[in-house]
């Protein structure tokens, strides 16, 4: 079964018949050798300072390994996504139509944002449920839920997710032990510790979002809530929205508040004072980012424990018989 590497070793990554090489020099100049099958990955995330070539690259492509990229502070910088080759001009036809018509878009980007709210609500909800006093920020997102229906613009919509997203933010100060007021989010650059570690969690959401993309036939630039733009794959956006409060934000929730995570795994950079993770806080971060991914549950449709990885490729799925009119589209909702 493949998995995703995770590597942060610097080193140079080689190719020799089935197998990726992570080469480092260690001491006395001694070329220590890490072996990958490449039948055992599903895709690689960088962290490291990793020298490697085309001819590696084209290794890659072949088996569809798709390469993400982080810099020294652990910020996502891009990915390397392979020529698609499970292709279909008639789906990337009909990606395009529902985009160009306005009633498409708005009713997919619509899906997108109710789906997140839904499990803004749900997170909310289940504080509330243990004592937190999240009545006011619960109002809000109800709230905002009602109007999504009567929003007749992509700029409604999002004007709507963002005022149920502040008052989501706020509830952070209730759920959250913090030593200092959560204030707002704050992305480029995130400025204390509860940014960078949402901007962190989120890249990783849109990251595996654009992994489970890369195997189905969808195009990952044309979008619906997000304008597609040639620096992104939007899509991949679109959907990571329903999945950032199901997964990142409980994952956040428990690494602050079990202290997986604390003000001592941070640091701050540069004149902007960015802040980031230290390296060993990063490790935590993804084991419980993976090890929430493998968590499984029942699937009342498909009558069999899925992955919460999986649950994200199912989403893409589903985009897929929405647009070829095979079924309609309805975003996830978490039902366990």
């Amino acid at each position: 079964m493949s998995r995703t590497y995770y590597i942060f070793r610097n080193g140079r990554l080689r190719r020799k018949d089935n197998t990726i090489f992570l080469e480092q020099e260690g001491e006395e100049e001694k070329i220590q050798r890490q072996a990958i099958p490449v039948e055992d990955v599903r895709d690689l995330y960088l962290f490291g300072e990793v020298d490697l070539n085309t001819k590696l690259l084209n290794f890659l492509a072949g088996y569809g390994i798709v390469v993400h990229f982080f810099n020294y502070y652990g910020f996502y910088t891009g990915s390397f996504y392979p020529r698609e080759t499970n292709v279909s001009g008639d789906l990337i036809v009909r990606q395009v139509q529902h985009y160009l018509d306005g009633n498409s878009r708005l009713f997919l980007a619509r899906e997108f944002i109710e789906g997140a709210l839904y499990h803004i609500s749900r997170n909310l909800g289940y504080y509330s449920n243990r004592g937190k006093l999240l009545e006011e920020a619960i109002a809000a997102v109800e709230t905002s839920m009602q109007r999504l229906k009567n929003c007749n613009t992509i700029q409604e919509l999002m004007r709507e997710e963002g005022q149920a997203r502040m008052a989501y933010y706020s509830a952070f100060n209730e759920i959250l032990e913090l030593d200092e007021p959560f204030e707002k989010r704050v992305r480029r650059p995130p400025d204390n510790m509860l940014n960078a570690l949402i901007s962190f969690i989120n890249t990783l959401i849109y990251t595996a979002v654009l992994s489970e993309i890369y195997v189905t036939q969808l195009n990952p630039t044309i979008s619906y809530l997000h304008e597609p733009s040639e620096r992104r794959f939007s899509l991949a956006l679109d959907i990571s929205e329903i999945f950032k409060p199901l997964i990142g934000d409980k994952i956040i929730f428990r690494l602050l508040n079990r202290r997986i995570i604390s003000r001592e795994d941070f640091e701050g950079i540069g004149h902007a004072q960015a802040i980031y993770l230290k390296e060993d806080a990063r490790k935590r971060v993804l084991k419980e980012f993976e090890e929430t991914l493998q968590t499984t549950i029942y699937h009342r449709k498909l009558k069999r424990n899925v992955s919460y990885r999986h649950l994200i490729r199912l989403e893409a799925y589903k985009i897929v018989r929405h647009l070829v009119g095979m079924e309609k589209y309805k975003s996830l909702r978490a039902w366990w």
